[in-house]
């Protein structure tokens, strides 16, 4: 059974990205399925830190991406979801290439959600590894 209260359309999700970081960095999203949402991110220098090695922070803007995103479609109309804690694991470097990540639910409730992101080369080896905590929001009237 599927995770998603919201349909979930990649072109629409890519298309969202326009004129964001997501967009720089060159974030795309690429599939899903009932339990995950995955999305791929270039290794170049839009993503370097000095020494020529993808940027702990780009990979952490990949997983936040991807974990918000989750978690925003996992809530019902008239909820949203924003970011209270992340953390990362960069477990080895990476210098060029597409780094995937992949996000799957930890935790789904009303109030929280915990979601686990793993960042891939493209030989499937562990880059990064990384959790975000998520609020779960009501909206208010305007």
């Amino acid at each position: 059974m599927a995770i998603w209260h919201k349909t979930i359309d990649i072109d629409a999700l890519n298309e969202s990205s326009k004129n964001t970081l997501v967009e720089h960095l060159g974030i795309r999203y690429t599939e899903f399925d009932d339990n995950s949402l995955s999305a791929t991110m270039p290794v170049d220098a839009r993503t370097h830190q000095p020494f020529g090695m993808l940027h702990g922070g780009a990979s952490v803007v990949l997983a936040e991406t991807l974990g918000s995103v989750a978690a925003n479609m996992c809530v019902d109309d008239g909820l949203y979801c924003v970011g209270l804690d992340i953390n990362a694991n960069h477990i080895r470097p990476m210098r060029l290439g597409t780094v995937t990540g992949t996000t799957t639910p930890l935790h789904t409730g009303m109030t929280t959600q915990v979601w686990q992101i793993e960042l891939k080369d493209e030989r499937g080896r562990l880059i990064c590894t990384s959790r975000i905590t998520m609020a779960v929001l009501g909206k208010k009237a305007d």
